[in-house]
């Protein structure tokens, strides 16, 4: 069995600092669960670890009574228990009494050893179905990444230089000021940087103003066509206002307006590539809270194709994307599937009931 690491990010800690704190040391070999951040993930050590707060060891008293393996397995069969336990206001954690409560149905040494072979097996094939499925996932965001990003990188004939604010009619931020009082459960959408998504805006989240104060917020209206640039969070992210929000307001995105020698989905192309992403994150400003702000954004420098080609490349990108989305949503119903084959695995195991390789997860593992 591989050892796993909870996260991939590795520290050391040397002898004498662990000797000076209040940190566990847990012998490799052992697993650790998550009881706090990164709630209910399960590992299994291949060297002696030092552990903080938010984590707990799990070291059998007798190794003659319980495989290491079987320990293992079984709290991953039972991580969403752990995780459905979890309390607290701003990160969810379960604490050390649950945790020694948990039931652990211990079968003879020799049947646990039988059901952890079995599981290494099944669950090793899926684990490198879900790798190439994950690989593939990747490799269809980077072939639209890097049409993308080829895009705005290339010296087009009859391309011009042109700054942003040339070639628009508005460049502003949205409303800043306290909103607490005037949340409404409908009315007009109150767009902020959570809303704006690559190419599309989202209804998630969503709050809403009453016409009478959208009315006073003149300056942070949107129409349809406007162009909305996430200031704050993920600067750069883009979309394109569309036809079914005619009135909308927001806050803390900078607006553009552009005129017709722009096309604002050439724009949202732009700016949601990686050459548009580098260009904005060279131009963030302030120490505490790093945003992208409105003289930053007029001071953008585009090289520009005439509308006619505009209109050709947002096409492609557009074309190119939906069969992005496509394949994502094939291999993403992939994943899901995978994980329930694992889940359900691994619940047959610990009831009793997996005699032998089941005959599914041994076509996962050759898919």
């Amino acid at each position: 069995m591989k050892t796993e690491l909870i996260s991939s990010t590795q520290f050391s800690i040397t002898e004498s600092a662990v000797k000076g704190s209040s940190t566990n040391v847990i012998p490799g070999g052992n697993v650790i669960i998550a009881t706090r951040v990164g709630l209910g993930k399960i590992c299994l050590l291949g060297q002696d670890t030092a552990i903080n707060q938010d984590l707990r060891g799990v070291v059998p008293k007798n190794a003659k009574t319980i495989d290491v393996g079987f320990l293992y397995w079984w709290l991953k069969s039972i991580a969403a228990t752990i995780v459905a336990e979890g309390t607290g206001a701003t990160v969810q954690g379960v604490k050390l009494p649950f945790v020694k409560s948990l039931q652990l149905p211990l079968p003879p040494l020799p049947e646990q050893k039988r059901i952890v072979a079995i599981l290494d097996e099944a669950l090793a094939g899926i684990d490198a179905a879900i790798a190439n499925t994950e690989q593939n996932l990747a490799n269809a965001r980077a072939l639209f990444e890097s049409y993308l990003n080829g895009v705005f990188t290339r010296k087009g004939d009859g391309w011009v230089d042109r700054q942003l604010v040339s070639l628009c009619h508005k460049i502003t931020v949205g409303h800043v000021g306290s909103m607490k009082k005037e949340y409404k459960e409908i009315g007009i959408p109150f767009l902020r940087s959570q809303n704006i998504r690559p190419f599309e805006v989202s209804m998630d989240n969503t709050i809403f103003i009453d016409e009478a104060f959208h009315r006073t917020l003149k300056k942070s209206q949107l129409r349809p066509g406007d162009l909305a640039i996430v200031r704050t969070g993920y600067p750069g992210t883009a979309a394109v206002i569309p036809p079914e929000f005619p009135d909308s307001n927001c806050s803390d995105l900078v607006i553009v307006r552009p005129s017709k020698e722009v096309n604002p989905h050439f724009l949202a192309a732009f700016f949601n590539s990686a050459f548009g992403k580098q260009l904005v994150l060279g131009k963030i400003v302030g120490a505490a809270q790093k945003h992208f702000n409105v003289t930053a954004a007029k001071n953008v420098m585009l090289h520009l194709p005439p509308v006619a080609e505009q209109l050709q490349i947002i096409r492609r990108v557009d074309d190119l994307r939906k069969e992005t989305q496509r394949l994502e949503a094939i291999y993403q119903q992939k994943l899901d599937c995978l994980a329930e084959l694992k889940q359900a695995i691994l619940h047959k195991a610990f009831a009793g009931e997996l005699s032998v390789l089941p005959e599914k997860a041994r076509e996962e593992a050759v898919a």
